[in-house]
Parts: structure tokens; sequence; C-alpha cells
């Protein structure tokens, strides 16, 4: 496996739901230090790798946390019931392996569900909501539970295997959203091979999908003028879908907008002209629903030229997702060559009203 392939398998493999990303941290941190002239943290434990002191602030962004579950409660049969972290789809959540990650180590639960037999008919159809789902851990009771090391307020993420799927470029693993823009934003890091015409601010932010919490404190510790998130996009080039613009392999997404950001027009321009002088292939998609980090970073202090840049990726919110190394490749590209473009002149150029 080469070395792009192993830093995308311990992502992906990493626990961190929001509130809970100091494993993924720790390990960024251990992977930036050698490439960046200064590592800082927010309060939050979201992490910052500086390049350079003079120029425009340009600031990349890629999230470390992942959706997942939080441990509410134990009954007294020893049943876990838990509260969703980031947005769950009811139906891909039944009869799927988890990992309660305890003090002393980690402890496996499936998501319990009724067997076909015992099911009316005219129910059969019907979505099992959320709140009524629970964890089966094998305890007989509550205190079964607690001695195997349960409790309130554990992180609970999924049980998946990465693989290698196909012709080799399709990558299977959980938490592409958004390991995949930590990856990047580590790769544009460790293959500066020049300095750069401005101040780079390599972010990885915690708490996105509750709220784009770390990237409301990264941002308002750098002050960007340029903002680029990079997150896992929406790919439907699947039966029944429709792959305009939304398929595997066919470059990383340059949003139109998505519901927490108009991109500034200049800065997107910029984005197209430099992927179509670099031969990179890029697709233009865009998000109904969902945002990215930077419907925060282009608020903080008095603005900045935001952007959206996403991996076109499979099954998003579920156990299992799908992405093609080629997007991450290009992806890599596009962001190295639109930073050695963002000079103070061409910045200013996108920034005037």
């Amino acid at each position: 496996m080469n070395d792009a392939y192993k830093l995308l398998k311990t992502l992906s493999m990493l626990p961190g739901t929001p509130g809970n990303e100091k494993a993924v941290a720790r390990f960024i941190v251990d992977e930036v230090k050698p490439y960046a002239d200064k590592v800082e943290r927010d309060n939050l434990g979201s992490v910052i790798a500086i390049k350079g002191d003079k120029g425009p602030r340009v600031m990349i962004a890629g999230h470390m946390d992942e959706v997942g579950l939080l441990v509410t409660q134990i009954t007294k049969e020893g049943f876990v019931k838990f509260q969703t972290l980031g947005g769950w789809y009811s139906q891909v959540m039944l009869a799927q392996v988890w990992e309660i990650h305890t003090p002393t180590g980690v402890v496996f639960g499936v998501t319990g569900v009724k067997p076909p037999h015992i099911i009316p008919q005219d129910k059969r159809k019907e979505a099992i909501p959320i709140d009524q789902m629970y964890l089966d851990i094998g305890a007989g009771s509550k205190e079964e539970a607690e001695a195997l090391g349960v409790l309130p307020g554990q992180m609970v993420v999924p049980h998946t295997e990465f693989k290698v799927l196909g012709n080799g470029k399709y990558l299977m693993g959980k938490a592409w959203d958004n390991r995949i823009g930590s990856a990047i934003v580590i790769e544009v890091l460790k293959r500066l091979d020049k300095a750069l015409p401005n101040q780079l601010f390599g972010t990885f932010t915690v708490m996105e999908e509750v709220g784009l919490r770390g990237a409301k404190t990264t941002s308002h510790l750098v002050a960007p003028e340029i903002a680029i998130a990079i997150d896992s996009g929406i790919a439907n080039d699947v039966p029944g879908g429709d792959p305009i613009e939304q398929s595997l392999g066919k470059g990383p997404q340059i949003l139109l907008y998505d519901s927490g950001l108009i991109p500034n027009q200049a800065l997107r321009r910029l984005a197209i002209e430099t992927a179509k002088a670099e031969n990179i292939p890029y697709q233009e998609a865009f998000i109904n629903v969902g945002r990215t980090d930077a419907g925060n970073m282009h608020l903080a202090h008095t603005g900045a030229a935001g952007l959206s840049l996403c991996i076109p990726t499979r099954y998003l919110h579920s156990h299992t997702a799908i992405i093609h190394h080629d997007d991450v490749e290009h992806a890599i590209k596009l962001v190295s060559a639109l930073l050695a473009r963002l000079d103070r002149k061409t910045v200013d150029a996108i920034l005037e009203r």
C-alpha cells in the first residue's frame, strides 16, 4: 500500500466524533509539524499549521470530526440508548455494528432490529424512528454494561474496515466526511516545494457536523482574507441517480453554492481558470441541503472571500462511503496551484468591491 493510501486509511479508521477529535488531532499534529513553521491549537481542539509570515492570509480547512453517536443512557436490561451526532438517515443505521470507546477499550454493539417474522405486514415498509433505536452490546443488565466500561457521554463510531475496491482507485471506508479534507490539507503542506506568496493556515477543525463550530473559532484566530473549505461532496453516479457534476473520478467539485455559502465569484473563477491551466479535471456542483466550514470561515471579522471544494463521495453519512483516489490527487494539485497564484495583487483584486 502506497503512502497516500496509508494516510487515507489511518485517517479513516481513527475514531473522532464531534467533541472527541483528540486522537485525530494528535495524529495530524505529528504529520504536519515537520512541514509547518509552527502549529497552534484553539481552545476547542482545532489544529492550525502555519507556513509563512508575509502576504495575504489564506486559510484552507478540512474538519476532523465524523458522524457518529453519543451514549445517553443504559437501560436496566443493559441496552444502550444514544443521541446522533451529525445527520443520520434512519434506514442506514439498523443492524449495523458500532464501536463504543471506553477508557478500558472498545465495546462492540449492534443496532437492534426486529426480524420480519414479528413485524405486521402493513408495518414492514415504515422507517423506524431513530429515537426508538438502541445498541445491543450483549449485556444482561445495566450493571453488566457498566462493568464493561460503558457510561453516558461516550463516543460511538461505525465499525468499518478500509478497503481498496475494483481497479484499485475506489476506496471504501468510514469518516470520508471529512478525513478526506484533512488528508488533502496534510498533503498540500507536505508537497510545498517553494515559498508561497502568502501566509498559509492549514487548518483542521472540530465539530463541523454539529454546526461548523471549530471553523468559527479558528477563523476568528486566523482572520483570513481567503477562506477555502475542503470537504466531501455528493456523488450521484449510481443507478437511478443524476451523475451530472457528481461523479467519482471526474475531479474535485468547485461548488456553485451550498446552504452556508455563496462563493466569492472572482475566487471561484480563479479556481476554474487554475484547473484549466493545469489540466486538472473538475466539476461544478452544488449542495441544496448541507454546508461546509466555509459557511463560518468567510464571516470572520470583516469577512473573507470564501469557496468550497469538495470530493465526490458515494453513500455519505453511513457506515461505508466510497471515494476515488484520482479525485483526491487532483484536489491536492488544484489547491497547491491555486495557492501559488494568491499573491497580494491577486487577493486585492478578488476582494475588490
